[in-house]
Formats: C-alpha cells, structure tokens, sequence
C-alpha cells in the first residue's frame, strides 16, 4: 500500500510539473480610448529596456488589436516591458508606458488607455 501511495505522490508531482511548463509567459494586453471602448487596430510595441523603447529600437514585440481591442503575446520573458499604443493620433504617452513585471509561466493581464 505504501508503494502505491509513493507512485501517487511521484506520478501527481511530474504531472504537475509537466503542466506547469506547458504554459509560457503570456501577456493579454487590451487597449481602450478614454471612455473604455475596445480600440480595434491599434499598433502595439513592446521593448525590453527603457533606452530601446525611448529610441524606439529593438522592439521584441509588437502586434495589431483585434475587433475587440485584444493582443496577445506569447513565450515572453518575465520582466518589466515598456510599451507603445498608437492608433491616428491617439497614443498611450503619459501614462501607461510599463506593464509587468509579468509573472512566469502565466497568463498575465493588461488595460492600456490611449487619447
């Protein structure tokens, strides 16, 4: 009965952490304008250190919000990320320009406003 219950114990933890790293660090970023509504196509950048994102150099990620101002990142690093908004002549300056630092092997959640 012992060594029944020890491959319980054995199978659960491996099990546990096979599923732990199937999911990577994940960012769900959703843009709005100042009243709250979903800004579709809204250009998204994403830089890894504040001199990249003021010179507007090696972006590590970037992406376009769907029909419900949605953008999804995956296989992320889980650090603090400085980002850009813009759509026209609205865009996230002022306010909004960090999200993270993100949380490993999650799904982390964002709302940036643009005006």
């Amino acid at each position: 009965m012992k060594k029944i219950a020890f491959l319980f114990v054995v199978c659960f933890a491996l099990t546990y952490q096979a599923q732990a790293q199937l999911i990577k660090t994940q960012l769900i970023l959703k843009v709005v304008d100042e009243l709250g509504n979903p800004v579709p196509q809204a250009a998204v950048k994403l830089f890894e250190t504040e001199a990249d994102y003021n010179q507007e150099t090696n972006v590590a990620f970037e992406g376009t919000t769907d029909d419900k101002g949605v953008v999804q990142f995956k296989k992320m690093k889980a650090i603090q990320y400085f980002l850009i908004v813009r759509k026209d002549d609205k865009d996230n300056q002022g306010g909004g320009e960090k999200v993270g630092p993100l949380e490993e092997n999650k799904f982390n959640k964002a709302t940036v406003v643009i005006q």
